[in-house]
């Protein structure tokens, strides 16, 4: 089956393991969360899109944050729902396929860190300089902060992809319940040193930039707070600034435990789950976290309800 496999580039995705009385329920979980983080990332787009007040660079950096969110749980939710109810051997996936899949999947993970980054940098301006926003934050700025949010991954991810594509693979398992660059690369029975390498230096590259440039963002936004004594300045950077870091925390924390689980072959069980929370953790959460804890979209969204309401009466 294995030359067959490999003279036809299918490969075989292990998926979930799910017990076949489960499978259901599973899939409903899975389909539920699926519509919920795309009706809640999409609304926000539109919401923002439509809403002339809500025109502003704060908001227009944000919705980098809902469209990779929309990435990262459409290239890894619907083939996962599929695979559920196929048996563990008939889950295929052309090479190709399994490729992009797996280059989206790093595009995902990475610009979480740098969308979140840019609007570190939005709040910064907007909390220690605020004579000085509208002149700073204009939309020739936030053009080039979403350009560098973007650019970075998928430069960075297509020479990770790159390098693992030209290797010769061996193997026709994806030990993983989608295709990654880790799973790729252990399809090969050459020397993927440079390989493991380079994915280490990404990852960790990745997460310590993201974390000490947040780190040095908040710190100045906490000393101009202190130093200024004004409460009104104090509440409004916990206001905005709080709800961003909790969706920063979040992601992290899942990203983090997924690398590091993943060099780790006796929590490959761990990993595996730990890597589909970090697909549909986040994107559900983001959107409630960091959108209705904004004041201005929160309004908004009353304001939408209740009309919608009055209407219906």
């Amino acid at each position: 089956m294995d030359n067959l496999t490999f003279t036809n580039n299918i490969l075989l995705v292990e998926g979930l393991k799910v017990a076949p009385q489960a499978s259901y329920l599973v899939f409903i979980f899975l389909f539920f969360f699926y519509i919920f983080a795309m009706g809640c990332n999409i609304g926000l787009i539109i919401l923002i899109g439509m809403e002339k007040n809500l025109h502003h660079p704060m908001h227009f950096l944000f919705c980098n944050l809902p469209v990779n969110d929309i990435i990262g749980t459409t290239v890894i939710l619907p083939r996962l729902m599929q695979d559920i109810f196929r048996q563990a051997s008939e889950r295929y996936i052309t090479y190709v396929e399994c490729v992009i899949q797996a280059y989206f999947v790093h595009i995902f993970a990475t610009a979480s860190h740098t969308a979140l980054v840019t609007m570190a940098y939005d709040r910064q301006v907007a909390i220690c300089n605020p004579l000085l926003y509208t002149t700073i934050m204009t939309n020739k700025m936030v053009v080039k902060l979403s350009a560098i949010a973007w650019a970075l991954p998928v430069i960075v991810v297509a020479i990770m992809i790159g390098l693992t594509v030209h290797l010769s693979h061996c193997r026709s398992k994806i030990e993983n319940p989608f295709c990654d660059n880790a799973s790729l690369y252990k399809l090969s029975c050459e020397n993927v040193a440079i390989n493991n390498m380079f994915g280490i230096v990404y990852s960790v590259g990745a997460l310590s930039i993201s974390l000490t440039l947040m780190f040095i963002t908040y710190i100045r936004i906490v000393a101009v707070c202190i130093i200024s004594k004004n409460k009104a300045l104090n509440s409004k950077a916990i206001k905005t600034c709080g709800s961003h870091i909790a969706v920063y925390l979040i992601m992290f924390v899942s990203c983090a435990i997924m690398i590091f689980l993943h060099r780790f072959p006796e929590y490959s069980e761990n990993r595996k789950l730990a890597s589909i929370m970090f697909h549909i953790v986040p994107p559900g959460l983001n959107p409630i976290v960091y959108g209705l804890q904004t004041k201005e979209i929160r309004q908004k969204i009353v304001q939408l309800w209740w009309k919608k309401k009055v209407n219906m009466l």
